[in-house]
């Protein structure tokens, strides 16, 4: 993340590409308990009672990770981790490794200067779109796994592992079924990518301008940390949505999803999960800015 005539123009897109793809998965692994967290917490829906207090199973981050440790053991945190590291391998390497090039096209080549906000949430958009698109079943198979919690006694789960849920989907509903909540998702994605990218490199080039400040560990932190909460913001109505799709089939479409959603749970129902949401984003993105900015020294260096 840089400037126009930042340092990244000295990366090759292999580079960028890899050194997005090492700081995502790193960053993957570190929080994905609470993002399981936050999974449980979306995909919880009242009862046909309306019972809140007695039907509701988890309760706020901290409960929702205990319950499952408790329940089903710590590994069940880490569940949907190896599609979810192909996720980033996918996802975080194209959103992230294109997201300078494609903002140096949206301004022109000759363009000298800060790039205007506009442009970079332009480039956001377009990355994340892009980049969901190709890696939408690597984040089904993900939701899929990390929504099964402990079954009763006798009942088979329904995935041994990621590999056999990717066979299974398309086994028992197609290949199509691999792109399930393909619209929300790359609305969510797209959204949440501009924001997190945009508001990074637009924290990080303000800061930079005011006296005392570097391009250090630091600012890193504070742009990190002003990216996630903008992108729990903006994107956890979308994101809501996107995970119940992808975890419960009966919904029809993205605006069925939307209503019933609407009608069942209220309006908050759109920002369950929000504090998990924000502890996962905004941990998720310190760690992976911070680094990216080093991987991306050491491939630097080698150019």
């Amino acid at each position: 993340m840089g400037g126009h005539d930042g340092s990244s123009s000295d990366i090759s897109f292999a580079g960028r590409f890899a050194s997005s793809a090492i700081a995502a998965c790193f960053a993957e692994i570190c929080t994905i308990p609470l993002d399981t967290a936050k999974v449980r917490l979306q995909l919880q829906k009242k009862a046909a009672t309306g019972d809140k207090v007695a039907q509701l199973k988890y309760r706020g981050m901290l409960g929702t990770v205990a319950t499952i440790a408790r329940e089903e053991g710590l590994a069940a945190l880490w569940k949907g981790i190896i599609p979810g590291l192909h996720r980033q391998c996918l996802y975080g390497g194209l959103r992230i490794g294109l997201y300078d090039p494609i903002k140096s096209f949206y301004v022109g080549n000759d363009y000298v200067g800060d790039v205007p906000l506009s442009k970079k949430i332009l480039a956001g958009l377009t990355t994340g779109a892009l980049a969901i698109s190709v890696a939408n079943p690597t984040d089904l198979v993900k939701v899929r796994l990390q929504a099964e919690g402990k079954l009763p006694p006798g009942v088979p789960k329904r995935y041994s592992g990621s590999l056999n849920a990717y066979s299974t989907i398309v086994k028992q509903e197609g290949l199509a079924a691999l792109w399930t909540g393909i619209g929300p998702n790359i609305a969510r994605n797209a959204i949440i990518n501009a924001a997190e990218l945009a508001s990074y490199d637009q924290i990080k080039q303000t800061v930079l301008k005011i006296p005392g400040f570097s391009d250090n560990v630091f600012t890193h932190l504070l742009a990190g940390l002003g990216a996630g909460f903008f992108a729990v913001c903006i994107g956890s109505p979308v994101d809501v949505v996107k995970s119940r799709m992808m975890g419960d089939s009966t919904y029809k479409s993205t605006l069925d999803c939307f209503i019933k959603t609407l009608r069942n749970d209220g309006p908050f129902a759109f920002y369950k999960g929000f504090i998990p949401n924000f502890g996962r984003l905004g941990s998720w993105n310190v760690i992976m800015f911070l680094t990216l900015e080093q991987v991306k020294l050491v491939f630097m260096r080698q150019t």
